[in-house]
């Protein structure tokens, strides 16, 4: 399972790190989502999927 957050979409809410802040940072300068690799470890699949579907922005793709 990978995912991913587009930089497009990403407002900086902030619910995705909340939700699985082992599998999404955010940036210093302005707050936006990012993950470091896109894998998901094995384990967190139901958090990368939780922190998705928490999106306001819909700004995360699991896949």
């Amino acid at each position: 399972m990978k995912v991913r957050v587009d930089p497009e979409i990403c407002q900086g809410h902030g619910v995705c790190h909340m939700t699985a802040p082992g599998l999404f940072l955010l940036r210093d300068e302005d707050g936006q989502a990012y993950v470091e690799h896109e894998d998901v470890p094995p384990g967190e699949e139901e958090s990368a999927q939780l922190a998705a579907d928490s999106c306001p922005e819909r700004a995360i793709t699991v896949y």
